[in-house]
């Protein structure tokens, strides 16, 4: 069967390549993770003509704020290892209808499927970025991070600390994401409930850590979604082995992180900064300062 024009366009080739990627770095198994990518106008218009008779699916909630807009949506119960053999089984094009009460599958779910069952908390979470960041297009990225989720079982779980960690963990990742990662505790997944809390968070943070389960990333395009998400992931999977080998002796200073921001002209998370070093749950005094006596 000859695939689609639509199966070989730049945003297909985009998604399959990502989706991809994550699951070759383990990010994202079996069904585990989806991705959403808003399109704009321009974008989707050499493809209409071929896109005949949409499905049309009821929101959950009303989203009056993205109607007329086109999204780019890995399908429920989708492996992101089969995407890249059969692209218009496993993504879809939907569009938000007038009213913002129902969306309409335009391309892609060909065997029936519909979008992501976590939906309501990517449109409301592109909603915000939106309003944040602005931007013609944008992209929200959910997955399993390995040792982001391990983190969020050991640290105080609270956005000013897990913030100061990374950044401590990964020179980078202050200049990366300056704004912090926020937290949320555990909640039920694909609710209305965990879709709002997302995007209360995204209004301020451009990466979300879901304690115990996964993180949402943001960002103009897949790849700097993609991006943010590896940056902080690494910073993860280096605290993660300090942390088995008895955690740091050493580590980077506020004068350091200052002295990035300062030259980078970034403006980190002010409570984040504030902290002195970071702590483990059940801990009082923060951690790396506490070694750092004994060592």
């Amino acid at each position: 069967m000859t695939a689609s024009r639509t199966a070989t366009s730049w945003f297909v080739s985009d998604m399959v390549k990502i989706t991809t990627d994550m699951w070759l770095k383990g990010w994202d198994e079996r069904n585990g993770g989806n991705i959403s990518f808003r399109l704009h106008d321009r974008d989707v218009e050499p493809y209409l003509a071929e896109w005949r008779e949409p499905r049309v699916l009821p929101l959950s909630d009303p989203l009056p704020d993205l109607a007329g807009q086109y999204f780019l949506v890995t399908g429920s119960g989708k492996y992101f290892r089969n995407i890249q053999l059969d692209p218009e089984a496993n993504l879809g094009v939907i569009r938000v209808l007038p009213g913002g009460n129902a969306i309409e599958v335009s391309w892609g779910y060909s065997d029936g499927g519909v979008p992501t069952s976590e939906l309501s908390a990517h449109l409301k979470s592109h909603r915000e970025r939106r309003r944040a960041a602005c931007g013609d297009r944008g992209a929200i990225v959910h997955c399993h991070a390995t040792n982001l989720i391990a983190l969020s079982y050991v640290l105080q779980f609270s956005t000013e600390n897990v913030t100061r960690a990374l950044w401590e963990g990964s020179t980078e990742c202050l200049v990366v994401f300056p704004e912090g990662i926020g937290t949320m505790e555990w909640m039920v997944p694909g609710t209305t409930s965990i879709g709002d809390a997302t995007a209360e968070k995204m209004k301020k943070h451009p990466l979300v850590l879901w304690q115990f389960h996964g993180v949402f990333g943001s960002g103009r395009t897949l790849d700097e979604a993609f991006g943010l998400i590896d940056t902080a992931e690494k910073s993860a999977e280096i605290l993660v082995r300090l942390i088995a080998m008895g955690d740091a002796r050493h580590t980077i200073s506020t004068q350091n992180l200052l002295a990035l921001a300062k030259h980078f002209n970034v403006t980190p998370l002010a409570s984040a900064m504030a902290l002195d070093g970071w702590q483990m749950a059940g801990v009082s005094a923060p951690t790396v300062r506490g070694l750092r006596r004994r060592a």
